[in-house]
This record gives structure tokens, sequence and C-alpha cells, in this order.
């Protein structure tokens, strides 16, 4: 499918206001559909259109897509539907993995008046002007547009590893990184912004590779040609963990929090899942983490009620996630993917089981927060501050303890010490 083929829908509706046009930008999905968002949102705004909440029926809604699960979807068509009930006239926009997937059945949703690919989200912008979808606004660009404390740059995507159970490398792509003078340029932009945080996204960041440079190539070249306060990653694969990677956790910039991929906790089941580690793999990877980083928290993913998965299969993902006392866990029941190797697979977990064995791992996740809280109770750590609600501050350390506060002072984007009681 060509990335032209979008301009023939045959509904085109054109904003006319006395006022820039308003835009709101809605994102389902991983930090990388969020990087894109930020970027569509600075882009939006330097061409002068306004960025409105969801709730404030904009002229034009945006939804960054995604398609990883069943639940993802269903989430992606109710927010579709909601936002053509919030302004009938609106023009509604659909971008991203679901169309990716499913570009026909997006298309023919009620309400939804334009679908676009991955392939069509850098020229967002050129595209709804150049064909007409709405007017260019004659005001200046926004200065202030509200963008995150914490800034999404993406420096990767898509993915070679074609996991059984993931549709990402169907709809992302092969993976491809971006050079590394444009990430150093575009975080200098940040920083310049004023952003205090960067979050490095991908598909696959750990697979970074572009001209020789690695990963961590990438990481020196950043902590030493740009004054970012605080690196963050988003994720990372147990075999991509080395002594020279964690080596570089030695400047404090770099944030103590390691998103560690495991998916199950069997080898009989990651062997079915097509991953590419053990858990012995995983055990060593956890090792150099805690040895080199002592205070940081591990996070993960686990599917569970993946095709054939047995109850002692369960029981033992379930005891090494507990004996790995991972700081959250983000628990997936198993949704079969269109096109992808598990979905054939016979032997399918009943739906009934799959809850209650998300509910059992949920609730090791739930112990794993407090556990790992409890650790700080006392401590002097630097917290970035975020938002306030009803008069009370949030923020997050660098490794992704949420902290709140009662504050009158403006404390939004601010780095303080603070103890944690």
């Amino acid at each position: 499918m060509t990335s032209g083929e979008s301009r023939h829908i045959i509904f085109i509706q054109m904003v006319k206001s006395s006022e820039a046009p308003s835009i709101t930008l809605d994102t389902v999905g991983c930090k990388l559909n969020q990087a894109e968002s930020q970027l569509f949102a600075r882009q939006f705004a330097k061409a002068g259109y306004r960025l409105v909440a969801a709730d404030n029926g904009a002229d034009v809604y945006i939804l960054n897509t995604c398609t990883v699960t069943h639940v993802a979807d269903g989430k992606c068509r109710k927010l579709l539907s909601q936002a053509r009930r919030r302004n009938p006239d609106a023009l509604v926009v659909a971008v991203g993995c679901y169309v990716e997937r499913a570009r026909q059945d997006l298309a023919r949703l009620d309400g939804v008046d334009l679908v676009l690919d991955n392939s069509q989200k850098p020229n967002l912008v050129s595209i709804l002007e150049e064909s007409d979808y709405l007017s260019r606004p004659s005001a200046a660009p926004s200065a202030n547009a509200n963008f995150r404390t914490r800034a999404f740059v993406k420096v990767q995507d898509g993915c070679n590893n074609f996991c059984s159970f993931c549709i990402v490398p169907l709809v992302r792509g092969r993976e491809r990184s971006v050079p590394v003078d444009q990430v150093l340029a575009e975080l200098n932009e940040r920083v310049a912004d004023g952003d205090k945080e960067v979050v490095l996204t991908g598909t696959e960041i750990g697979a970074y590779n572009h001209q020789g440079v690695s990963l961590g190539g990438l990481l020196e070249r950043i902590l030493k040609e740009t004054g970012v306060a605080r690196l963050r990653l988003s994720s990372l694969q147990p075999q991509e963990i080395t002594t020279e990677l964690i080596g570089l956790w030695a400047d404090e910039r770099l944030c103590r929090h390691f998103h560690l991929s495991l998916q199950s906790g069997s080898d009989a089941v990651l062997k079915r899942m097509s991953r590419r580690y053990t858990t012995t793999d995983y055990k060593r990877a956890v090792a150099l983490i805690r040895e080199a980083v002592p205070e940081a928290a591990i996070t993960t993913d686990v599917i569970v009620g993946f095709p054939g998965e047995t109850e002692a299969e369960f029981q033992e993902s379930y005891n090494f996630a507990k004996q790995t006392r991972f700081a959250r866990i983000h628990v997936f029941p198993y949704s079969p993917r269109p096109g992808t190797k598990a979905e054939a697979m016979p032997d399918r977990v009943e739906d009934k089981t799959k809850q209650e064995r998300s509910r059992k791992m949920r609730a090791l996740g739930r112990a794993g927060i407090r556990n790992f809280r409890k650790k700080f109770l006392g401590k002097t750590v630097t917290v970035l501050w975020e938002k306030q609600t009803c008069g009370v501050w949030s923020g997050l350390t660098d490794n992704y303890i949420r902290v709140f506060a009662k504050s009158d002072k403006d404390l939004a984007n601010k780095l303080m010490p603070v103890t944690l009681v």
C-alpha cells in the first residue's frame, strides 16, 4: 500500500474558523507512540495551530493508534467514537499501527474521516494542509504549547525479532536507526526548550546501530555533547545488557531504571514465544544491573495464558517473577494477533484461566511496587515535578517512584531533592 492512497478519501472536512484551528492529539500504546505524538504537537504548534485537551471538542482530533492487543484495538475504536460525539463537525483522524493492520476496517468505522499509516506520520501536518483537510492558520507559531515535562525522543523504529505473539514487526517494519547527529540535534533542542528529562524510545532501542554506532556509543555521545539533566531508556532486552553498557550508568544523569522485557519465566514458553533468551540469561542481566546500579528499578512485561501455557508453566513464571523482585510488572493476558505464528497455535488457554492468572500476577506486581518503595523511605532523592492536581504535585524519581507533595509553589519542571516519607 502506497503512502498516497489515503489522499483519495471521499469525505473531506474543511475546517473554517476565524482563529487558528484547534487540534487534539491522543495516543494509545507505547512510549514510541508518545514520542511521535510529542513531535506532532511541536509541528502543529510551530505551524500556528492551537493544541487543546480532548474534552474541549477540537476542530481536529488525531489518534495515534496501537494494535498490540485486542484491548488496544477496542480502546482506539472507543476514543474515535467519543471524539465524534464530542464534536460532530470535527475532522477525526486515525494514524499509526492499527491503520497498518486493518486500514479498511478503521476507514469504515462510523465517524472516522481519514486514516494514515506509519509511513505518513513524518508528513502529518503537510498531508492535512496540502490536501485541504484543514486550513493553514494565519496565527504566529505558539511559543507556549503545553508539552510534557519529560520529552520522548525516537531513536529507532522497527524490529527483526518476529516473536511468535508480536504484531509489531508487521506494522512497524524492519529495524532502522535515527542518525546520531539527528538524535543529538533533537536532544539539544529539547534541552533548549527547558526539558529536564529525555526518554529515548524505539521499538527495539537495544538494536540501535547507525553507521557502526551502537546504543552504548549513542549514549556516550549524548552524555558528552548535550546538556540533558536526565536521560532514561524506554526498554531493553536481557541479552542486550552487557558490562560495557551498564558501565555508562556511572554517569548519574542516566536514570536508574531498566524496563527489561520478560514475557514469561518459563523456558518452555519462552521457546514457543521465539524469544532470544532463557531465564538463565535473564538472571545474568538482572545480576549485572544490580551489581553496578544497586538502587535501580527493574520493571518488566509478562504475558499470561500464552497458547499451551500449563498451570505448571504459569507457576514457573510466577515464581521467577517473585524471585526477581520487580519494581513493577505490566501484565497482559495473551491476545491473538492476525498474521503472527502464535495465532495458529493450538491449546488456547480459556479466558477464565487467563483472567485468574492475570489477577495473581498483578497482585504480585502490586506487592513488588510496595516493597520497592519501602526501601527508600527516609532517603533523600531527586524528584522531577511534573504537574499539580487539586493542590497536590506529582513527580518522578530517576528510579521511577511516583512522589506526591502539597505545595503552593510552582514546582513544574523543577528537579529538587526531597525526603521520601
